[in-house]
């Protein structure tokens, strides 16, 4: 009788939750009731998710970037189980526009080292930043000892107010409101190292070879950086990575200055107790486990979940993010994923298998990557390039999604803004168009049928 009423008490509630259950993607364009889906569809099929730069109030979200909520009824008495405990929110990213709580008053400007070009561009940003915005500009100290900069008498005034810093030494993660990058897609990859929390918005300018991730031209820079700072602009959420490198201490002492350790982690932390040394790191683009020097294989197992699904024999794997997608694994043969899809790509790099595909597994999950038993060498591991060091046996990494993503604004929208990246830089599908019938040809056809 106990069991009978639990089920009749929980059948109501389903019901009950079931039937006031409303699509928040959808913004009211669907609704369900428990016994009977009802449907209606929003008039506009426009994928735009927002106008470029211009009045907020122009702003109208006309289609969901996520897909139509599933109805949870399946038949006459089946349906999901609802756990309030497990439900997660997210915003439609169609509708995320950026605002500010306070007007913001420091911005981090990262310029591309060893470029002359970008030397003018820099100069007019930052007195434009300081005098007509009155912003407290940060940058890197070696930014300034660049003997062009250094020896600019005229750049003397401005020079004096910047702020510095040092990479692995000073931590400005709380000091910086929003980031400016000059120069090419390695400029946004160096501002995501900075940052192994909680990222500022970062708004990339065009100045280097490829600028797949820096969608503004510099040319209008004034009124795009003013439209930022009053909060005016559509962002995407790229996603990072964040792994957890533990290696066996093999008495080498790890150096420590300013709690980092020996190659720069923020969060690097020793357990002495079990002789593990644990860094980690947050990675924008991928992570790059491969052969290294070594003329044998690379041989490593690859744990999702704790459960072993597959043995790499190659040159390596990447575990790349959304944006990484079309970075190192875009040229190992992956498929290119739009930013705001939530998941996690493996793709292994010259596998000695013919049947051994990329593949695509949900944000969620945790990979853990370790050498083979029976790997003949060790592995190299890299981060968005950087960090590079030696796995062996005994060492693993840890892979999953981070909860701080990287918010990118956008010059248009999420979705305009990546197709334009693909046939700008990487040339999608450009062919040449296959020309059509002459009208005497098609008639000569026809009368010959």
């Amino acid at each position: 009788m106990e069991m009978e009423q639990e089920k009749m008490t929980m059948n109501k509630e389903l019901s009950s939750d079931a039937a006031a259950y409303c699509c928040s993607a959808c913004h009211g364009d669907e609704t369900w009731s428990y016994n009977h889906p009802i449907r209606g569809r929003a008039k506009s099929r426009s994928l735009s998710a927002s106008p470029a730069l211009g009045s907020t109030k122009e702003f109208r979200r006309t289609r969901s970037l996520h897909g139509p909520c599933p109805v949870t009824t399946f038949g006459p008495k089946a349906c999901v189980l609802q756990n309030p405990q497990t439900i997660m929110h997210i915003q439609d990213p169609a509708s995320q526009r950026l605002t500010w709580n306070k007007s913001p008053k420091s911005v981090l400007v990262i310029k591309k080292m060893r470029d002359a070009s970008l030397l003018q561009p820099f100069k007019e940003l930052c007195t434009h930043l300081m005098e007509e915005n009155n912003m407290i500009v940060y940058v890197e100290k070696k930014v300034l000892e660049d003997p062009a900069i250094a020896s600019d008498e005229s750049f003397g005034a401005v020079k004096k107010k910047f702020c510095t810093f040092r990479e692995d030494y000073d931590d400005i993660s709380n000091q910086i409101d929003f980031i400016i990058c000059l120069g090419g897609d390695g400029t946004l990859l160096y501002a995501s190292s900075l940052f192994q929390g909680s990222v500022p918005p970062v708004m990339a300018f065009h100045l280097g070879s490829l600028g797949f991730l820096t969608p503004f031209s510099f040319e209008n820079f004034q009124s795009q950086v003013t439209q930022v700072i009053e909060g005016n602009a559509a962002v995407v959420l790229r996603s990072r990575l964040k792994v957890r490198v533990v290696k066996e201490l093999r008495g080498k002492k790890t150096a420590v200055h300013n709690g980092l350790g020996e190659n720069g982690s923020r969060a690097a932390g020793l357990d002495m107790d079990v002789g593990k040394q644990a860094m980690q790191y947050q990675v924008l683009n991928e992570v790059v486990i491969d052969r290294g020097p070594s003329s044998y294989l690379s041989n490593v197992d690859v744990y999702l979940d704790g459960h072993l699904i597959t043995t790499v024999q190659g040159d390596g794997v990447i575990v790349s993010t959304p944006t990484g997608s079309t970075a190192y694994a875009a040229a190992a043969g992956a498929s290119m994923i739009h930013p705001n899809v939530p998941a996690i790509m493996i793709t292994p790099i010259c596998p000695h298998s013919l049947s051994f595909r990329p593949i695509v597994v949900p944000a969620g999950v945790e990979l853990k990557i370790m050498l083979s038993p029976e790997a003949r060498n060790t592995a190299w591991v890299s981060f968005d390039g950087r960090k590079r060091q030696e796995i062996r046996h005994g060492d693993s990494i840890s892979i999953t999604t981070s909860c701080y993503p990287l918010p990118s604004i956008c010059v248009r929208d999420p979705v305009s803004d990546w197709f334009e990246s693909l046939a700008q830089c990487l040339h999608w599908n450009v062919r040449k168009k296959q020309a059509h019938f002459e009208e005497e040809e098609e008639e000569e056809e026809e009368g010959e049928g």
